[in-house]
């Protein structure tokens, strides 16, 4: 039985694609420069607020990121305000976790969106408290693949490796815990499809959130 259960939480937790897609086109409309589709966000988003801006940017044709201080700023600004337009857990995620807190799996959050934003997501949705530990991007947890954000959970919680499962919906979360040596499962309401998964070495597949039970 494993004993922690780490989420992303964009694409695997909750749909934040409408948040993501009306927050930067919003920055971008600012600029005089035209929007992108939300099939278009699933393929920028997941290394964080700074590389989503750049691609973006870039392929709004300013490959040379020459706005890029200004429009980064702005969009801070925008999602902070409005980083909860639209978003909602997805089906079954909450049944999902409340079984998991019964067995006695701790649960947790490991994101790339700012941390202040993510406890602002994760307490909205789910209330204080819930997840017993709310990771985001800070300077001292760099951003995923790099493993340092389960390290810091494992360390938390007092676990080893073998006693992790890491959730989440795109390359960048599998790659995450390979480099980490925990278990991973892609899951496939999310942002990304399978093929990218299992390319990035998922170890399983889950096509709903009560089969994550399985993988414990």
């Amino acid at each position: 039985m494993k004993q922690l259960a780490i989420f992303d939480l964009d694409g695997t937790l909750a749909n934040t694609l409408t948040s993501i897609t009306y927050c930067m086109n919003r920055t971008l409309k600012e600029y005089g420069i035209s929007g992108f589709s939300e099939d278009d966000y699933r393929y920028f988003v997941g290394n964080g607020a700074s590389v989503l801006v750049k691609k973006a940017l870039t392929a709004a044709g300013d490959a040379e990121l020459s706005l890029y201080e200004e429009v980064f700023h702005t969009y801070t600004r925008n999602f902070a305000e409005d980083c909860m337009y639209q978003v909602k857990p997805y089906p079954g995620i909450p049944e999902l976790l409340e079984n998991l807190k019964k067995q006695g799996i701790k649960i947790a959050v490991l994101s790339n969106k700012p941390h202040a934003n993510t406890v602002m997501v994760v307490e909205t949705l789910f209330g204080k408290n819930y997840f017993d530990a709310v990771q985001g991007q800070t300077e001292e947890i760099p951003r995923k693949p790099d493993p340092a954000g389960i390290y810091h959970l494992e360390k938390l919680f007092s676990v080893s490796g073998k006693d992790v499962l890491y959730v989440g919906d795109s390359s960048v979360d599998m790659d995450t815990g390979k480099a980490a040596g925990v278990m991973t499962a892609g899951v496939l309401w999310g942002f990304r499809d399978k093929e990218e998964l299992l390319a990035h070495g998922a170890d399983v597949l889950v096509g709903r959130p009560e089969e994550l039970l399985d993988c414990l």
